[in-house]
């Protein structure tokens, strides 16, 4: 049923989900979707993309997206080929595209064309339930998509998993807490994404990640996502260990956000000088 009190936002996002994705299957049969998934050859390496060595700073996954529960329509003018150019010009590694219709504004048309604009790896990011929406992401250009821990059964976490293990298609499992983290590592996660908004509430607080780092398995590539807004922020996080940090509406409710992720990776950059210089590890000490 539609959005209630006593549901979560959560709750709400995915009953609507599964009735669109009903809709869809109705309109493009799963055998349609699984045949134009099958044709396609190319992949890009999103795990590649966002890895660190451990000292080369850390790696942005710019997002694009028109809207979101917390904060409305982010953007009237929503011309994602331009966003997601200036992101790449602006230092992206890889973009994240929201695809949600209801809640989001989003379709996976918007993730075609993203893909098209630009040479980095691609995430579907979405609500994905079932192997229709895997097969369905392959299809739109994806080279990664999200699984959000919360929202599956662990069976169904391990088995989105695998299909996207054997459809060459990389899966950023997302977890906001302690539980969600072994869920995650046990279902053979390679990418964890720690979520600083709780997705039932959405309250945001970057203590998530920090808390988090330490309980992610080793060798994991680890990714903070939601609620950075600073240079410092970046720092904290880099600091905490993280290879790649997920930035959406810090730059989309920008007027051009590429520019606006040039100029945070800039101050990032100097800050990161600065903290490595003799004076700084001296005032450490």
């Amino acid at each position: 049923m539609p959005d209630q009190p006593g549901r979560t936002i959560l709750d709400n996002i995915l009953w609507t989900r599964r009735r669109t994705l009903e809709e869809t299957r109705r309109a493009v049969p799963l055998e349609r979707v699984q045949q134009m998934a099958e044709a396609r050859k190319e992949r890009r390496d999103f795990a590649g993309a966002i890895t660190t060595d451990g000292s080369a700073g850390l790696r942005i996954i710019a997002e694009l997206k028109r809207a979101s529960p917390s904060r409305g329509l982010l953007r009237k003018d929503y011309r994602r080929r331009e966003i997601a150019q200036g992101y790449v010009a602006g230092g992206a590694s890889a973009l994240s595209v929201l695809t949600e219709e209801h809640y989001f504004l989003g379709s996976t048309q918007d993730l075609t064309e993203v893909r098209q604009a630009v040479e980095v790896p691609v995430v579907r990011k979405d609500f994905i339930l079932e192997d229709y929406q895997v097969y369905e992401s392959v299809a739109a250009g994806a080279d990664a998509l999200l699984l959000i821990v919360s929202a599956l059964p662990d069976p169904d976490l391990r088995a989105l998993l695998d299909l996207c293990r054997r459809l060459r298609i990389a899966a950023l499992v997302e977890v906001h807490t302690e539980e969600e983290v072994e869920r995650a590592a046990s279902a053979g996660a390679q990418i964890i994404g720690v979520n600083n908004r709780d997705l039932r509430t959405l309250g945001v607080n970057l203590e998530t990640s920090l808390r988090l780092r330490e309980r992610l398995p080793q060798g994991c590539i680890a990714v903070s996502e939601s609620g950075i807004k600073t240079a410092a922020d970046l720092r904290r996080i880099k600091e905490a260990g993280f290879d790649a940090a997920l930035i959406g509406e810090r730059l989309m409710a920008q007027p051009r956000p590429g520019k606006c992720l040039q100029e945070l990776l800039a101050e990032f950059a100097v800050q990161s000088v600065a903290m490595q210089s003799p004076d700084s590890k001296a005032e450490a000490h």
